[in-house]
């Protein structure tokens, strides 16, 4: 998506100021620290940055899971107002997250057609016939090739994490947020099946407009899928913007670093920073 195309988008999340201290006094550690973002209908962002950034941290504080210390976030251009049970569930209607570790993201006592149908309830269905629930549990589960009759009745740890990381993605495609928030969501798995599911994540930002806000520590991936690239560096963005700019021509000293850890084929390998 040109840059021209993405600015006449309508922003669906963006923040101003956005600060996240844990602790207090001398013990106070900065974890975000005043960070700017627009993020629009239909992006693809990818926040890079090494262990310990404090890419993970806005995520959680993005999904409303943690508080904001200062600054402020925006919904569709709205200040967001998660200030009761009411209405956060109303705004993770709107936005969901895939996680790294798919075998801590469900409840091992809950049986996977209770996870779906809690999606389906989620959306407005409870009303639904089991016949339609049944067909749309059905439909969820083969667009990330998997069959729903060899699920049911089973608890996600008799999967094998593949298998729950596409049952995750079969979630937002009941769901269908607007906006989805992916921290490190192929991380765990092969090659050939981490391919598999950022193709299938890729189909479903095609098929309903999904905002993508991909969290990682890979820069290749990163100028690969990314509409928005921005670097963060002890809880700051010391860079952003497309691909290109960012990684083809970067002028922050810590993002030229991240892009020479990489190693390439034909180059010898410079293991003397190690």
């Amino acid at each position: 998506m040109t840059n021209d195309a993405l600015k006449e988008r309508p922003l669906c999340l963006s923040g101003k100021g956005v600060t996240k201290v844990f602790g207090s006094g001398d013990k106070a550690t900065v974890a975000v620290d005043h960070v700017d973002f627009e993020f629009r209908e239909g992006e693809l962002i990818s926040i890079v940055g090494e262990s310990g950034s404090g890419k993970t941290t806005l995520s959680k504080m993005l999904l409303g899971l943690i508080s904001v210390t200062e600054g402020e976030v925006f919904f569709q251009g709205k200040p967001r107002d998660i200030s009761n049970r009411k209405k956060r569930l109303e705004y993770w209607k709107g936005i969901q997250a895939i996680f790294q570790d798919p075998f801590s993201s469900f409840n091992v006592f809950s049986k996977i057609d209770a996870v779906l149908l809690d999606c389906i309830r989620m959306r407005g269905g409870g009303h639904l016939s089991k016949e339609k629930k049944i067909e749309m549990m059905t439909e969820a589960c083969g667009f990330v090739n998997l069959k729903y009759e060899e699920l049911t009745n089973k608890y996600p740890f008799e999967l094998s994490g593949g298998q729950m990381q596409r049952l995750m993605i079969a979630r937002i495609f009941l769901l269908k947020p607007k906006i989805l928030l992916a921290d490190e969501p192929t991380s765990m798995i092969d090659a050939c099946s981490r391919a598999t599911i950022l193709d299938m994540l890729m189909n479903l930002r095609d098929e309903i407009g999904m905002t993508i806000i991909f969290i990682t520590h890979d820069i290749g991936l990163a100028y690969y899928i990314s509409d928005s690239v921005y670097i963060m560096e002890h809880g700051k963005f010391v860079e952003k913007g497309t691909p290109d700019e960012v990684i083809l021509t970067p002028q922050a000293e810590y993002t030229k670093r991240l892009i020479s850890d990489v190693p390439k084929i034909h180059e010898p390998w410079d293991l003397s920073t190690v």
